[in-house]
């Protein structure tokens, strides 16, 4: 493990371990109980896992955003990548920021004074000041504040583990499995990869690695690095939760369990300091995924949208959304993430194997049939009208999606056999 792999696998892990990723691994290990393991693992895969899978296979595609369009066709590749964007620029990491920012650093420090609407006001009118005129204090503040986050979570987990909080008691959840799944689903780190790799491919050029071998290896060491620090600090994070099962209330939301934690484990001074880092690590977030959104939409509308009118709807929209509160933006975010995750996932892992693949059309199909799959699962969540896919293989575990991604994979290089020309790998 050399020096570079190591400095831009802190910097992969940063990225990925945002201030909301803070708040899902305690509420899984107080749901999962002695199960903590079991859940936390489903959790690492999904969001771990795949991700720095992700951004090594994007690497190795070429590296750009066009590397999904590239194997799902102009037109669907353009699909996929907006719905991510809207989730992670628009409908719920923005919203998001603001609510936990709220739950965490307003709420418990000033209780009622202060309410949703005109913080979030605030919140959105400094998001739309800082990425209208993009400045410096941004990323100086984003620099400095993940590590302190880091250090505050380690001190606190320590803590938990030499004077646990309480007993680790029985699973409140009979679904340990699928809500690992789920917490790993709303982190939407899986979204991000495509951004995420091309930020490591600039930093490994800027390290010196010309040959696309050699920015391979370090890709992959460094998301190795990732990988074991962000499963340290999140097996960390659903210890504490485990533990305390018994001392907190059960009706809490996410934000406010991590609050009453740090506040057992850290005192007053404890809670304050994570108030104010997360709440500047959530604007710094939202302020770049705002910017970024506004940046891709002008770019997909052929400036037909301004980066400043993109922006201003990108902001309205955030903020409306973010007065439904923390509780209904998660609750919202479930649904849309079981649909928009897995092709995703699939896509992905299949780019791992891309020089083996012949035609586009097997990407086409795993897609297709991991969307079609998991819409219908999805609805069958929410309404129960579609009861016959619970007989679906692995469907306990919450990826009753994969075996019909794979056929739908099959069937789509069946295919593109008889009616495709082969498909030439990226970078070539």
């Amino acid at each position: 493990m050399n020096k570079d792999s190591l400095v831009v696998g802190l910097a992969l892990f940063a990225m990925f371990f945002g201030a909301g990723n803070l708040i899902f691994p305690p509420f899984l290990g107080m749901e999962s109980g002695f199960e903590w393991p079991l859940g936390l693992a489903c959790f690492v895969f999904v969001d771990v896992v795949i991700s720095c899978i992700g951004v090594y296979a994007i690497n190795a595609a070429g590296g750009s955003i066009l590397s999904i369009q590239g194997v799902l066709g102009k037109r669907a590749g353009l699909v996929l990548n907006s719905a991510a964007i809207l989730c992670t620029g628009v409908l719920i990491a923005p919203p998001r920021t603001a609510a936990t920012t709220y739950e965490m650093a307003i709420a418990p420090l000033l209780g009622d004074a202060i309410g949703l609407l005109p913080f979030s006001l605030l919140f959105f009118a400094v998001v739309l000041a800082l990425t209208i005129r993009p400045t410096r204090i941004v990323d100086i503040v984003g620099k400095i504040l993940t590590p302190v986050l880091v250090v505050g979570i380690i001190i606190m987990v320590v803590s938990g583990i030499a004077d646990p909080l309480g007993p680790v008691v029985a699973p409140e959840s009979a679904t340990v499995v699928a809500d690992g799944i789920s917490a790993g689903y709303q982190t939407m780190d899986i979204l991000a990869v495509v951004g995420f790799a091309i930020i490591v491919q600039e930093s490994v050029r800027a390290a010196g690695y010309q040959s696309a071998r050699d920015q391979l290896s370090v890709t992959a060491r460094a998301s190795l690095v990732a990988c074991i620090l962000l499963t340290l600090i999140y097996g960390g994070l659903t210890y504490l939760g485990a533990t305390a099962a018994t001392v907190v209330p059960h009706d809490v939301n996410q934000a406010t369990l991590i609050t009453l934690i740090t506040e057992q484990l850290m005192g007053p001074v404890g809670l304050i300091v994570l108030g104010v880092v997360v709440g500047f690590a959530c604007l710094t977030t939202a302020v770049g995924l705002c910017g970024a959104t506004a940046e891709y939409v002008e770019r997909i509308s052929n400036r037909r949208i301004s980066y400043r009118a993109g922006l201003i709807s990108v902001v309205v929209i955030a903020l409306l959304i973010c007065n439904l509160g923390l509780t209904n933006i998660i609750n919202m975010a479930a649904p849309i993430l079981s649909v928009i995750c897995p092709p995703f996932m699939i896509t992905v892992i299949l780019l791992l194997f891309r020089k083996h693949i012949k035609s586009t059309w097997t990407f086409k199909g795993a897609a297709l049939a991991a969307v079609v799959a998991s819409l219908m699962l999805t609805v069958n969540d929410l309404t129960g009208a579609l009861s016959f896919v619970e007989a679906a293989p692995l469907y306990e575990y919450g990826f009753s999606w994969l075996i019909p991604a794979l056929l739908g994979a099959a069937a789509g290089a069946a295919l593109g056999s008889k009616f495709d020309q082969p498909r030439q790998p990226a970078g070539e």
